[in-house]
């Protein structure tokens, strides 16, 4: 069972004029349907059209569009100068390492040794 009234049809008469089909003169030759298509929002523009839709402005929309990708490179490039300063800290802190460990004097050595034994005693 269908609850729902009958469409209305809406019927474009040869002047151009268009008239519910009820109304329509006698001498009308026949029914031209007017096909109403509504299209969805690119997927990309969907969330704009949602805000015009609800009263934002088109200057809060604008900038949306505009600063939203500028937001997204400046936090790439935020995240990928962290990461290179931080390989330069690890380079940095295995070069002075190296070098210390390299340099290190007769009597670096025995403390060592004395700390080696130290733990092993424990």
């Amino acid at each position: 069972m269908n609850h729902l009234p009958e469409p209305v049809r809406v019927v474009q008469l040869p002047d151009g004029r268009h008239v519910y089909a009820e109304n329509a003169p006698a001498t009308y030759a026949g029914p031209q349907v007017v096909h109403q298509h509504i299209h969805q929002a690119a997927p990309d523009r969907t969330v704009q059209r949602i805000a015009l839709g609800s009263g934002v402005g088109a200057g809060a929309v604008a900038a949306g569009v505009y600063f939203g990708p500028l937001l997204i490179g400046a936090l790439t490039a935020i995240a990928a100068n962290i990461a290179f300063l931080a390989f330069l800290a690890l380079v940095l802190g295995w070069g002075v390492h190296t070098v210390v460990k390299s340099v290190g004097s007769p009597e670096a050595g025995a403390a060592v040794k004395n700390v080696r034994k130290t733990r092993r005693r424990r």
